[in-house]
């Protein structure tokens, strides 16, 4: 299976602090823009349009629930985000923690 094509790159979306924010709350379940908007300090409007550009980073889905529309995080998109983030990190993030669990207090003092 191909992964789908995304009409915004995913780390421009993630480059504002609301919809980091709008990340954030999802992490936890699925929400409404309603619950959403209600946590922050944007109208619901803004909240509309930061899932629209979130969905089309391939961030956020959604799903339809009585007459609202439940957003929670796509795992497929954070996945590819997550991997990412290992491939180009990985190695750094493990050297570094072999080297802090190899040096003595002293040392990194020093």
């Amino acid at each position: 299976m191909s992964p789908r094509p995304l009409h915004h790159d995913p780390f421009d979306a993630l480059g504002d602090p609301h919809r980091r924010a709008i990340v954030e709350l999802l992490g936890s379940g699925g929400r409404s823009v309603r619950e959403i908007a209600d946590t922050l300090p944007i109208s619901r409007p803004a909240v509309s349009r930061h899932l629209r550009l979130l969905k089309e980073a391939g961030l956020v889905s959604d799903r339809p629930e009585g007459t609202r529309r439940i957003y929670e995080l796509d795992s497929e998109g954070v996945a590819a985000v997550q991997a990412y983030l290992e491939r180009v990190w990985g190695d750094v993030a493990a050297r570094f923690r072999l080297a802090a669990e190899n040096t003595t207090p002293r040392e990194r003092a020093g």
